[in-house]
């Protein structure tokens, strides 16, 4: 026998026995997901719930290096203990670098289109033509009667969110974006819907002779402007303010949506982009800890939770010792406000941009099996609409 026939026998007995003993193949590393430990089947076939989490800009480097600036080591994310792993390829139409707008839409609709799009095909030309509406997972929920939230670090308006609930030729267009909130297309539209961006969008209703008043009146809906605004008794809040608390919008929504019979809908994204390396990093690291309380809190039987990004984003770690920060060097850059695309520190280069390689997309839960291998965006609306067991026949449009 041949050495390396050895070596892969030795391999091959060390799994079979990890495998009788009860524990995984792997055991010694990471340590196994709450799934297992629960012993729920780790790929059941329907989901009765989706929670998708969106780390804009969060890609694959971006995790890595959040893990070592938060806990000194690689792998230290509760996602990156998750079961289901796979690339998901972010360009638009016609061009490799995607931004917020392709990339969202592309993941809600199943339908890839151009930068600034919105939800719509990709015949639409930014800012000037339309194209045809891409029905979005949220609509497909809503149609179904499942309750739906839509949560966000960043405006209500801005390309992420919107891309749920909203269809546009241009992503600027917030005073055009925001109050399809309130006119859905299907069932009775977003029923928790927590944002920040308050002052723009205020600005954008007015150019366009209307407010956050007058739409609330219109829809009898009232648009509070703090979360602790809202009271309990409304089951239907909607918050945008100057800023959104994340952890407290998303276990308030997950709160009221839990408590839908037919199932939900939560869509939830944190700002991940590294432009400023530290407050990037510590946005996952955050969003990481968010994500594993939510995963406490629901059951993963009848629950599909995904994690991805919708681009990526230039930032590297290139240099480093276990037991130093890795942002050696981030202090003084901060001090001298340099405004420069690119950024030098000890261990870490940041260019300030998007970039076009695979974003990560991590699963647990009901359905997560769907998740595996590279694929472009696109399959992970898939990934969604088959863990619910719906077809989407009259996909893309509507």
């Amino acid at each position: 026998m041949t050495n390396l026939s050895r070596r892969l026998l030795a391999c091959a007995l060390t799994a079979s026995l990890a495998f009788a003993a009860g524990a995984p193949a792997w055991a010694g590393e990471a340590a196994p997901n709450r799934m297992a430990a629960q012993g729920v089947d780790a790929s059941p076939a329907r989901a009765k719930n989706i929670i998708l989490f969106l780390a804009d800009a969060g890609g694959v480097s971006t995790l890595n290096a959040a893990s070592l600036m938060a806990y000194g080591e690689p792998l230290k994310l509760h996602i990156q203990q998750w079961p289901h792993l796979g690339l998901s390829e972010t360009s638009p139409v016609d061009q490799f670098v995607s931004d917020s707008a392709n990339g969202m839409s592309s993941i809600m609709t199943g339908v890839k289109t151009r930068n600034g799009v919105i939800s719509q095909t990709p015949d639409a030309v930014r800012g000037r033509q339309d194209g045809a509406p891409a029905k979005t997972l949220l609509e497909y929920a809503e149609e179904r009667g499942l309750r739906t939230g839509v949560i966000s670090s960043q405006s209500i308006a801005d390309a992420t969110p919107a891309a749920t609930y909203a269809h546009s030729n241009d992503r600027a267009k917030w005073g055009e974006i925001f109050p399809q909130a309130f006119t859905p297309r299907f069932g009775d539209g977003v029923d928790v819907l927590f944002g920040a961006g308050r002052q723009k969008i205020g600005e954008q209703l007015a150019a366009k002779g209307s407010s956050f008043e007058a739409l609330s009146q219109t829809h009898d809906r009232p648009i509070y402007a703090r979360l602790d605004e809202a009271p309990a008794s409304n089951t239907r809040p909607v918050v945008v303010g100057d800023q959104m608390d994340v952890r407290a919008a998303t276990l308030r929504a997950l709160d009221l949506l839990q408590a839908a019979p037919e199932g939900y809908l939560l869509v939830v994204e944190w700002d991940a982009h590294t432009d400023d390396a530290r407050k990037g990093l510590q946005n996952i690291a955050d969003f990481d800890r968010l994500i594993a309380e939510v995963e406490g809190r629901v059951d993963l039987s009848d629950t599909l939770l995904l994690f991805t990004a919708d681009h990526s984003f230039g930032l590297q770690v290139d240099g480093g010792r276990r037991g130093e920060p890795v942002l050696e060097g981030y202090d003084a850059w901060k001090a001298a406000g340099s405004d420069e695309d690119i950024v030098r520190l000890e261990n870490v280069l940041v260019n300030r941009t998007h970039t076009a390689e695979e974003v990560p997309a991590l699963a647990i839960g009901a359905g997560a099996d769907g998740v595996r291998g590279y694929f472009p965006n696109t399959r992970l609306f898939h990934v969604m609409m088959e863990a619910w067991g719906w077809g989407a026949a009259d996909h893309p449009t509507r």
